[in-house]
C-alpha cells in the first residue's frame, strides 16, 4: 500500500502543479486580451493555442459566458481549476495519506 500511496501523492503533486501553471496561463491570456497585443507575436500565439480550445468549449457549453462584448469564459475556467484543485486533488491527496 505504501507504493500506491506514494504514487497517488506524486500524481496529485504533478496534477496540482500543472493546474496551477495553467491557472496563470489563463490569467495572462485574459490580461493580454484586454491590451490587444500583436497577434503575430509567438508568445501571444502560444498562449492562444493553449487557452483558446478550452475557452471555445466553455463558450459552446455555456453560451451565456459571452454577453455584451464581454467574454467570461476565462473566469469560468479559473473557477473550474480552483474547484478541481480544492475538491478532487485534495480528496485524492487525503485518500493517499489515509492509505499509509
Amino acid at each position: 500500500m505504501i507504493i500506491l500511496s506514494n504514487t497517488l501523492l506524486a500524481v496529485v503533486q504533478v496534477a496540482g502543479a500543472l493546474l496551477s501553471l495553467y491557472f496563470w496561463v489563463v490569467v495572462i491570456a485574459a490580461v493580454l486580451s484586454w491590451v490587444g497585443p500583436d497577434p503575430y507575436n509567438p508568445i501571444v500565439r502560444t498562449l492562444a493555442a493553449i487557452t483558446e480550445p478550452v475557452f471555445y468549449r466553455v463558450r459552446k457549453w455555456l453560451p451565456f459566458t459571452y454577453a455584451r462584448g464581454m467574454d467570461f469564459s476565462p473566469l469560468v475556467v479559473l473557477l473550474a481549476i480552483e474547484l478541481v484543485q480544492n475538491i478532487v486533488i485534495k480528496s485524492i491527496a487525503q485518500y493517499a495519506v489515509a492509505l499509509q
